[in-house]
């Protein structure tokens, strides 16, 4: 761009240099994809929790999620995410149950 050219040493810049647009990104790029994708709308944000909600019913330590969304502490990825954890209680008491004699993991 030249001269129009402005560095603000930005990852994400237009073509101008300057910081994008957070609503023209949402109407011109986000929402075409969301809408391709058969995705109901959704806000850029709730990709957020759809990751963190994924990683912790993959198992993912609640200490690395809460790093990865950069909070302060786990208590707050806790207070957050606790619906997700119940199901991983189950998880956890099939994985006592094969080291302790019952291959299945299924409870007897």
């Amino acid at each position: 761009m030249g001269q129009h050219w402005k560095d603000y040493d930005l990852v994400f810049a237009n073509a101008f240099g300057r910081p994008l647009d957070g609503n023209n990104l949402r109407v011109r790029s986000f929402a075409p994809l969301i809408a391709r994708a058969g995705v109901p709308a959704i806000r850029v944000h709730d990709l957020r929790h759809t990751a963190a909600t994924l990683m912790l019913g993959q198992g993912v330590p609640v200490k690395v999620v809460s790093e990865m969304l950069g909070h302060a502490d786990i208590a707050t990825t806790l207070r957050i995410y606790a619906h997700v954890l119940p199901s991983m209680q189950d998880v956890a008491a099939g994985a006592m149950d094969r080291m302790f004699g019952n291959p299945t993991g299924t409870v007897r």
